[in-house]
């Protein structure tokens, strides 16, 4: 029972697998960092987006021509 289990607030660095330091968070090193910013700076890294023609056509609001008119 003297082993120590290992901490679960301890994360691995995404990039290399080391212990992230908590200096460099969520990273372990100064380079892991400037490797995941290239890769966002680069493309490599995208967010999907939905394309302004695959809307449904129930997302569209109505004409408003059918509202009626405030005016008196």
């Amino acid at each position: 029972m003297s082993e120590a289990a290992p901490s679960p607030r301890v994360k691995k660095c995404p990039i290399c697998g080391k212990p992230a330091e908590q200096r460099f968070r969520p990273f372990c090193s100064k380079r892991c960092s400037d490797v995941d910013l290239n890769r966002w700076l680069s493309g490599v890294y995208a967010v999907p987006a939905v394309e302004a023609e695959e809307a449904s056509e129930t997302d569209e609001e109505p004409d408003r021509d059918d509202r009626p008119s405030a005016k008196s």
